[in-house]
This record gives C-alpha cells, structure tokens and sequence, in this order.
C-alpha cells in the first residue's frame, strides 16, 4: 500500500536505540584499549629496567661464587689453580673452571670427568653436555656450553699456566690484582676448554655493543671482590691490575 511504513514504529525505534548502544560501547572500548596501551608503554621501560639489574645481580652472584670457589680450591691445596693442566707432552687438557667445581656443589659432575684425557675427548662429551648456569652471564647471548668468564692469564697473572701461586705470591695486594674477568661474546669459549683471556684481550677496546653490561664489565679480584670496571679505564692501570707481583702502584680505578 502506497505510503504505508514496511516496519512498526516501534521496532525501527528499538534497531536504533541498539544501533546508539553498540557504537557507545565500541568507544568505550577503544577508549579502555587505549588507556592499556599507555599504561604498557609507561610501564615497559621500568620493566626493562628492573629486568636488566636482575640479570646484572645475577651475573654478579655467578662471579662471586666462583670467586669464593677459587678461594677454598687454595685453602685445600696450598694455592690457586692453574690456568689449565697439561699432558706429559704439555698438551693443555682441563681448565681452572673444571678444577673449581667441586667447590661450587658440582663433586658429582667433576666426578663424572676424566682427567686424564682433554675436555673434549668423546669420554668428557657428557660432562661437557651439562649446562652451568654459573658459568653463564645471563645478558650475554651464547650458544649452549659457552661462557665469556675467563681467567686473565699472562706469566705475571694470578692465575699461572700448569703452576698453582699461593696468595702469599700475590704482592701487589689482593685487592689490586684481576682474575677474572667478563669478556665480549666474540672471546668466548666452551666452559670446559682450557682457554682464557691474554693482555691483549684484557687491553683491548671495548665499545659499547661489546658489553653485556652498560658501561663496562665485572671482574673478579684475587680478595674475591667483584668490581665493575668502566669501558673507559686506562689502558695503563688494566696492566698495573693483570700483575700480581710487579710491584706497581694502582691508581683509581
């Protein structure tokens, strides 16, 4: 019929009602959307933030087990480990980190490698399999078995090739002689392999996208400290620092 409405009044007026409902509701939720989005972004860089200082303290606990281990490995035999052992050819087989293990509650895995043969004869492939949390920084991207804590190791060193040094060598003060140290992703090695750090790795730049840590690296002290040392550091104190027994005169650091 000509003129006459197809839909009641009524229900065109209850379609736009729900009409006006839901487009009220779609802001509403874009408008609640939005405000999570600030938040997040607000809240993301404390989280990093918080993220990164935790992994730092992490990397800090690693170092100091490993520096209170080095301590009671000297207090059993008279001195600290050497660097790495050798063969009856002077083929270096285990390295310090080996040694120190029964030192940091791992007797049974150290029990489960064979001395007597290199740490990566098919013999040691399980020990070498086992993951060591505290040989890993947890800010440094390695692959499975890495680790970028090396000795610092030169025949000044505290810790000697094939030699132990009894603390009482160590004339230059505890305090003042590295040894250990974080290193770039690029040096770092399998944590079984007798493989370390020389003067020139120690010596060498270190720009930023080398560092786990902004600004610089920890180290480890032959007191068991654990000091963070800028990437800026003097060339010439790093080298007063490797000596234990040169008798130079360490300025700040």
């Amino acid at each position: 019929m000509s003129g006459q409405l197809l839909f009641p009044r009524g229900r065109i007026g209850s379609c736009a009602a729900r009409m006006r409902r839901r487009g009220g509701t779609l802001t509403q939720l874009l408008v609640v959307l939005g405000i999570i989005v600030v938040i997040i972004a607000l809240l993301l860089p404390n989280f990093r933030r918080a993220q990164e200082l935790e992994q730092r303290s992490q990397c800090r606990r690693n170092l100091k087990q490993i520096g209170v281990a080095l301590y009671e490995y000297h207090d059993i035999y008279g001195g600290f480990p050497p660097a790495y052992t050798v063969d009856a050819n002077g083929k270096p087989l285990h390295s310090w980190r080996t040694l120190i293990l029964p030192y940091m509650d791992q007797q049974a895995l150290y029990d489960k490698i064979d001395l007597s043969k290199p740490w990566d004869d098919p013999t040691n492939a399980e020990a070498y399999a086992t993951a060591m949390d505290v040989y890993h920084c947890p800010m440094a991207d390695l692959e499975q078995g890495q680790t970028v804590y090396l000795a610092v190791v030169t025949a000044e060193s505290c810790l000697r090739p094939t030699e132990m040094r009894p603390i009482s060598e160590i004339t230059d003060g505890t305090s003042n002689t590295m040894v250990v140290m974080e290193v770039s992703v690029k040096y770092a090695v399998p944590w079984m392999a007798p493989w370390d750090a020389d003067e020139r790795i120690v010596l060498s730049p270190k720009p930023d996208d080398d560092l786990h840590h902004h600004g610089g690296n920890y180290y480890i002290f032959a007191d068991t400290s654990i000091q963070f040392l800028s990437s800026e550091t003097e060339t010439a104190t790093l080298r007063d620092l490797i000596s234990a027994a040169g008798g130079e005169t360490v300025g700040p650091f």
